[in-house]
């Protein structure tokens, strides 16, 4: 027993022998092997082939028509000439279409976009998306529009929002880059964005301009904020720790500066980037080159202005669990980002890093990091990260160094399993060390090298498994087909924190480069994020109470041209169904025009005016009015009568909706900006009767002599209801309001219209604009109500607490909150307003209950 006990110990300590020859073994094995074959033989009579019924899809793989074709044409001796160019454009031609998606899944440029047959440009996980969405022509750009079906499954998506995580591919975003002194930079930013940096607080603005937080705002035409706005942005400045890097490292003449300017006025210096959305980056782009260009011509000071376009890539990460799954694919090797003012423990580069694990405190707590903030960073690879997030690669070693690894791989062992990570993070922090002197993303348009092949890292993880098992050997020259062709292992990238104006979180921005965007998506998927499109994005914009561009914002350019395109398909839809099957058809967009006959005719007889203070629509519209260049950036198919301006414009700060009220002398109104500076608070206005006085005194001192202004509002059902887009809201008699809170009343009478009105509510003209038509019949007039606004986006189906946004006219909206305090006492005056809202194809009233945006915040430029 003791013998046996002896060669069981030296057994167990023999290491498994290092490559294994199968031929050998299988001769060892022969007797056994040939023994399996004949009782398998006898089982199936010697007959191996599968069943017919049980093959399935076994030989979907063996394109065998193909190859009988094949066959037949060289035994006719068919004559084919391969040199012939036209043979070759038609057997490229046959290319199946997985195999040509394949090619171009592998393809992975350093910048750039792919484009399509008729110029169409593709993002990079278009592959990824068109296997699974529903895809669709937008803005230049194969976009996906959300996942396949009939568009619902709104309910499951709120549950991924507020349980896990979503991403979405927001790449079809592009900025812009200043660079210039900083003083010209912001009087260029004076000119064109509304607000203008310098409307923040003193540590807001410092915060920005050092290059620790981005800011949001909207871009207007030069002359703001009079002329026309173009769309909302996200400006950021770069770090001066950054640049004064940046600007060392860089060639001396790669932006037309030599190296003496450079150090002169490195500490003016800045460099800017402004995010424009695909649909409104040409005007965008045109409206900051042309406040560059006047600005140079005053001050004779050189302002550069370029496009990133097709450089840069942003995912949008959002969901309670959007942190949880960054800690898990990003790991840190370097901070580049100043932000220590929200974080003690991140230094930055040029302050001395004592230990790379110093750099993981950014990632480890999310409340400490601010509102809006930007981090840059120097990451791993995702893709090569294991369950620990440590980065693995490969070593290249031979059998003759069999018995140095096993010692290093021994001395491994014995250290804990934080000291194991410290060794290969420090190991990889001085890899690293060359490329952590001079790049960040900012030196994206410099060119950053892309990340190393799939099929390179399979090969890898392939021999890893190998080496594991002891099985053969690996090949240096296999592994070092990276270095071949310059490819990297860590990539910059940067991290921007999104909120709210409720102060919940929304999620987190990563702007990587275009090269980069495969790297991150794979990773960001099969950790749990669910993918979503542009339909389930608008979603989750609605469900949190924030504008999604173009959508929300009627007074730009790209809302009409997104509208018309709208109006286009909805056409075509219709005309593809029978007669019998067509819904009523409704105008798309709403006739925002509509709103001003509430000033003729007033919505309860409160409102007032002449016939001569009507204007006409030439002088309203003026300077809205869509250009030709505006033309070519819509769809041909949906230009010509659907192209329809708003006749108006949207106070998103409280500043302009201030002067707004001054320069129409309403400041009896009943509308309470949230200024900053104002003294007296929203509940000593409700309680001082002088306000109401005013108001009849001061109707008739009103200028209407202008724009319609509209304000942004949320609103909620009181009882029952769903608000669909484009849904009218309407002014409510103070008998209506009382029919629905009063617990006795009929809410059923008085609040239907006859369903003969529905389709004559608003009539098309033959000009192809929509308008409002008065019934003739008394007991329908009765049930008429005049429209203050539209719904821009509706209810979210499914939410728990759903909120449509609207945009109303200001004067109407401070009206009816005039006509509804005077119905109650003092202590039933609330903020919010009662108006009804009626879906286009519905006959019934809704009670609604609209709160004005711009009395909860300073300013509406958050966006989604």
């Amino acid at each position: 027993m003791a013998t046996d006990g002896r060669k069981q110990t030296r057994v167990s300590k023999a290491l498994p022998p290092r490559t294994l020859n199968v031929q050998k073994f299988a001769e060892s094995r022969a007797p056994e092997i040939e023994t399996l074959h004949s009782i398998v033989a006898n089982r199936v009579n010697n007959d191996f082939r599968s069943r017919r019924n049980k093959r399935r899809r076994t030989t979907g793989y063996d394109n065998r028509v193909a190859k009988n074709k094949g066959r037949k044409k060289q035994k006719l001796g068919a004559v084919i000439d391969k040199s012939n160019a036209l043979n070759v454009e038609k057997d490229e031609k046959k290319v199946p279409r997985r195999v040509r998606r394949r090619v171009e899944l592998g393809k992975n440029p350093e910048n750039g976009y792919s484009t399509s047959g008729d110029g169409t440009k593709r993002l990079r996980t278009h592959v990824w998306h068109a296997k699974r969405f529903t895809m669709t022509k937008l803005w230049g750009f194969h976009l996906p529009l959300g996942l396949q079906g009939r568009g619902r499954g709104s309910r499951a998506l709120l549950k991924w929002f507020k349980h896990g995580a979503v991403v979405h591919d927001a790449s079809y975003y592009s900025a812009v880059q200043l660079e210039g002194p900083e003083d010209s930079l912001l009087s260029v930013l004076k000119m064109v964005l509304v607000p203008p940096p310098s409307a923040h607080s003193e540590d807001i603005c410092h915060y920005i301009l050092s290059g620790a937080r981005y800011g949001n705002t909207m871009l207007h035409h030069f002359g703001a904020p009079v002329s026309q706005s173009i769309a909302p942005v996200t400006y950021m400045w770069r770090s001066i720790h950054q640049q004064n890097i940046g600007i060392d490292a860089e060639d001396p003449n790669s932006n037309g500066y030599n190296q003496s300017q450079r150090i002169e006025c490195s500490s003016s210096f800045r460099q800017l980037w402004v995010w424009l959305h695909a649909s409104a980056f040409s005007e965008g782009y045109d409206a900051l080159k042309f406040a560059c260009q006047k600005q140079m011509d005053e001050t004779g000071i050189l302002i550069k202005c370029f496009s990133l376009e097709g450089q840069l890539a942003k995912l949008d990460v959002m969901g309670m669990k959007a942190f949880k799954l960054l800690q898990k694919i990003l790991q840190p090797v370097a901070c580049f980002s100043d932000n220590s003012w929200h974080l003690k423990k991140c230094s930055t580069v040029g302050a001395g890093i004592e230990s790379p694990l110093e750099k993981f405190s950014i990632l480890e707590n999310e409340d400490h990091i601010s509102t809006h903030a930007i981090i840059s960073l120097m990451v791993n690879d995702p893709r090569t990260l294991t369950e620990k997030r440590t980065a693995v690669a490969p070593e290249v070693t031979s059998t003759s160094i069999l018995g140095d690894e096993a010692k290093e791989h021994s001395a491994l062992a014995e250290v804990p399993n934080k000291e194991k990570e410290s060794v290969s993070l420090r190991s990889e922090f001085e890899e690293n060390s060359v490329l952590l002197d001079s790049k960040d993303i900012w030196d994206a348009s410099n060119g950053i090298s892309p990340p190393v092949e799939e099929n390179v890292l399979c090969l890898e993880k392939h021999h890893l498994r190998l080496a594991f098992f002891c099985f053969g050997e690996t090949n240096p020259g296999e592994l070092n087909i990276s270095n071949k062709m310059k490819c990297s292992r860590s990539c910059p990238i940067m991290l921007l924190k999104n909120t709210n104006h409720k102060g919940s979180l929304m999620g987190w921005s990563i702007v990587v480069p275009i090269s980069w965007v495969k790297s991150f998506w794979i990773p960001l998927v099969s950790n749990g994020a669910h993918a979503i499109g542009l339909r389930e994005k608008r979603w989750i914009a609605s469900e949190v109470g924030l504008p999604h561009f173009p959508s929300d914002f009627p007074d730009c350019n790209a809302y009409s041209c997104f509208m018309a395109t709208e109006a286009a398909a909805s056409d075509q839809k219709m005309e593809r169904r029978p007669p019998a099957m067509r819904s009523l058809r409704v105008p798309i967009p709403p006739p925002w025009d509509s709103v001003r006959l509430a000033f003729d005719k007033g919505p309860t007889g409160v409102l007032c005016s002449h016939p001569h203070e009507k204007i006409c629509s030439e002088d309203v519209v003026s300077g809205n009015l869509l250009t030709k260049s505006d033309y070519q950036n819509c769809d041909k198919a949906s230009v010509g009568h659907h192209v329809v301006s708003f006749q108006g414009f949207v106070a998103r700060t409280s500043n302009i909706l201030s002067n707004f009220l001054n320069e129409i002398h309403g400041d009896h109104l009943l509308l309470f900006p949230n200024l900053p500076g104002r003294k007296m608070s929203f509940y000593e206005f409700i309680k001082d009767e002088r306000k109401l006085s005013l108001g009849q005194n001061g109707a008739t001192q009103l200028n209407y002599d202008r724009k319609l202004c509209f304000l942004r509002v949320l609103l909620h059902t009181y009882r029952e209801g769903v608000f669909e887009e484009g849904a009218v809201v309407c002014a409510p008699h103070p008998t209506d309001i009382s029919l629905w809170t009063s617990s006795s009343g009929n809410n059923e009478e008085g609040f239907q219209i006859p369903q003969s009105c529905v389709s004559s509510y608003f009539k098309e003209q033959s000009s192809g604009n929509w308008e409002i038509q008065i019934p003739a019949d008394p007991v329908a007039r009765e049930s008429h109500r005049w429209p203050i606004g539209f719904v821009t986006t509706g209810f979210v189906r499914g939410s728990k607490k759903p909120v449509a946004g609207a945009l109303c006219e200001a004067i109407l909206l401070a009206r009816l909150r005039e006509e509804q305090w005077k119905e109650m006492p003092v202590k039933r005056r609330r903020k919010e307003i009662y108006v009804l809202v009626r879906n286009l194809r519905s006959t019934a009233y809704r009670l609604a209950i609209a709160t004005i945006v711009m009395e909860q915040q300073e300013d509406d430029v958050e966006f989604l």
